[in-house]
């Protein structure tokens, strides 16, 4: 990072949740990257509420390095949550997001970031070419949920789970993203397709610790798939869509209703009591989404306690419990980089 106040030409925003065991190589990682790139730059982890010395490492890493800064959640707001949080802390003309588990390989940056700027993007997404993952479980329904995503999207990325990407900062500037909706970034960003791409990438075993996610994610990827017709528009739907919705759920649950009952008649009603009920179903998760993302614009996604800056002063900018991502007042004190909660 540059003096204070400058703007980094790149920010990494990392989210992390109990990567006690990865933190530690993965800064180590990237600032061996990011030295090579000859570019200013600053590094920010997302602590979202970790339960281990996850916060307490990068506490000792910052208070060494002055481009780390530690973005400290007050709670466990999710992926998405932690995110947002990090991006509206960075000060980048471009946001590399990576995950926290080491996963990810800070060696393919140069590639994405080379990519981005040679083609006049504003998105590059990894794609990860071998996943380091059991297949049944984790990379077939991953592949089967990506390609209806990039089908109802029209956005061209078959691989929307992979952490790492790189965006220029206007794309990811005051986002608040609900909850596990990190799932389908860059699309609901609102991205011009033609600005998007994809490039291979290294995808590696996990560096310490256990995964926090498991194959009900994917269950929850289908019920949020109808929605994403919505949430890709620009601007998005408003009280007017969910109310039309809301309508529709109650008129097509009336229909399945209706048709379940006179299938003891005539049997063929089966088919139209199933084709509204799956039509109600799709109506009522747009509508939940879309609701989710208007509350999330209102109130906020995050709430960050504290940003601890390696750099100048070791500032400590306790911001108590405000309103969900709302900035600091511009009177909060400093205190000591090695503040507690």
């Amino acid at each position: 990072m540059t003096e204070t106040g400058a703007r980094p030409a790149l920010s990494f925003v990392i989210p992390v949740f109990n990567e006690e065991g990865n933190v530690g190589p993965l800064h180590a990682e990237i600032s061996r990257v990011a030295a090579a790139l000859g570019r200013s730059y600053e590094i920010l982890f997302v602590n979202d509420g970790s339960q281990d010395a996850t916060r307490d490492n990068l506490v000792a890493i910052a208070g060494t390095d002055p481009h780390l800064r530690v973005v400290d959640l007050d709670g466990n707001f999710g992926e998405a949550g932690a995110l947002s949080a990090g991006f509206s802390v960075a000060r980048g003309q471009l946001i590399v997001t990576m995950d926290g588990d080491g996963q990810n390989d800070p060696a393919d940056i140069p590639r994405l970031v080379s990519r981005l700027e040679s083609q006049g993007l504003d998105v590059v997404s990894g794609r990860r070419a071998q996943r380091e993952e059991a297949f049944l479980t984790r990379v077939l329904p991953s592949w089967i949920a990506n390609s209806m995503i990039a089908r109802a999207t029209g956005i061209p990325i078959h691989d929307c789970g992979c952490g790492l990407k790189v965006y220029r900062r206007s794309v990811v500037q005051g986002a608040q993203l609900p909850k596990g909706m990190n799932r389908f970034l860059p699309a609901i960003l609102g991205v011009d397709r033609r600005r998007v791409t994809e490039l291979v990438v290294n995808d590696r075993q996990r560096g310490s610790g256990a995964s926090h996610y498991g194959l009900w994610r994917v269950a929850v990827v289908f019920r949020d798939l109808p929605s994403l017709p919505f949430l890709v528009r620009r601007p998005l739907p408003g009280t007017g869509t969910v109310r039309g919705l809301g309508a529709a759920v109650v008129l097509l649950s009336t229909l399945t209703l209706l048709a379940t009952f006179a299938a003891a008649i005539h049997p063929a009603t089966l088919l139209l009591a199933l084709a509204s009920g799956l039509a109600a179903g799709a109506a009522w998760a747009a509508r939940h989404n879309i609701t989710r993302f208007l509350a999330a614009r209102r109130q906020g996604v995050f709430r960050v306690r504290s940003v601890l800056d390696g750099n100048a002063a070791a500032q400590h900018r306790d911001r108590g419990r405000g309103v969900l991502g709302q900035e600091p007042a511009p009177d909060v004190q400093p205190a000591a980089l090695s503040a507690r909660r």
